[in-house]
């Protein structure tokens, strides 16, 4: 039987009773989604066959996955053939969404990106382990699961120092591995002062030049000379872990690089998702792979809008 998310009856799947707007539902879902689109992107599979796979109804599957990833069904798996054309134009040394401008899936033209303003913390900061800092946090719903959104006073004003990512059930886990990189700050749980920063940071029609996102860096000064360029990548492009080293003027240093891409404490925001390995293929993800490839099909489509 299928559903519709507008029934006022609960959704069912994989054996539990689901609401329409429970957040580890339609997450589940979601992923689902993204896993069945990124495993027959070949077929280029129907809405129909999607929302056969979810076991909902085909207005339930657009409507749940655009508000979820904020593009549709159609449009996400075009952008997952950017992976796989990447490995055909690889001899042509092509970068993996310059392959995308070739088939057509995007216009340079067209490209936004998430607009940011960004400083670094003095280096005792990091040396402290966080000690003196008060760091707010706020679990919040985005197109990739929950994300858990933490921002700490500079100069008397809130600025984003870190986004994770965890599924329903996660939360702790995703707190406590933050709260590892910075062990000596004080914790707060306040959803009302990180709600604002979720929405600048996940709602495209938020992101403005005049009014840039604020954003610290916490780390150590190599770290951040690589943090800084990553932010450098605009969206719909992509870097290699080689092609960060040589801009920091380190190239002998790509291990290095991507240990500290690996450590990025501002997943998405500062966009250690557009680095690659070496060959272009996407390699692991602090936050699962899965997601690593939802945000770029999510940029792509973003770009092509």
């Amino acid at each position: 039987m299928k559903h519709d998310l507008h029934s006022p009856k609960a959704l069912r799947y994989g054996g539990h009773i689901l609401k329409p707007d429970s957040r580890d539902g339609d997450y589940a879902l979601v992923r689902k989604a993204i896993e069945y689109l990124t495993c027959n992107w070949q077929e280029q599979p129907s809405l129909s066959a999607l929302a056969s796979h979810l076991e909902l109804g085909e207005t339930a599957t657009q409507k749940l996955f655009t508000r979820w990833a904020g593009i549709s069904p159609k449009a996400f798996s075009q952008a997952i053939t950017l992976d796989h054309a990447k490995r055909l134009l690889r001899d042509e040394g092509l970068p993996l969404l310059d392959a995308s401008f070739e088939l057509g899936l995007s216009s340079p033209s067209r490209l936004h990106d998430l607009f940011v303003t960004h400083e670094a913390m003095p280096p005792g900061v990091w040396k402290a382990r966080g000690g003196g800092l008060v760091i707010c946090y706020g679990y919040h719903a985005c197109p990739f699961g929950q994300a858990l959104v933490m921002t700490t006073l500079v100069n008397g004003v809130s600025s984003l120092v870190g986004v994770a990512f965890c599924d329903a059930g996660e939360e702790v886990l995703a707190l406590e591995d933050m709260k590892g990189r910075w062990p000596e700050a004080k914790y707060e749980e306040n959803s009302s002062i990180t709600s604002e920063f979720a929405v600048r940071i996940f709602k495209p029609e938020h992101w403005a030049k005049d009014q840039p996102l604020r954003v610290t860096l916490i780390g150590t000064d190599f770290q951040i000379r690589v943090w800084d360029t990553l932010l450098s990548i605009p969206m719909g492009e992509a870097r290699t872990y080689t092609d960060i080293a040589d801009a920091i003027e380190n190239p002998k240093a790509v291990r290095a690089v991507g240990a500290a891409v690996g450590k990025n404490p501002i997943s998405f925001v500062v966009p250690c998702h557009r680095a690659l390995g070496k060959s272009g293929a996407l390699t692991g993800y602090h936050w699962g792979l899965t997601r690593k490839r939802a945000m770029l099909g999510w940029e792509a489509g973003v770009t092509a809008a």
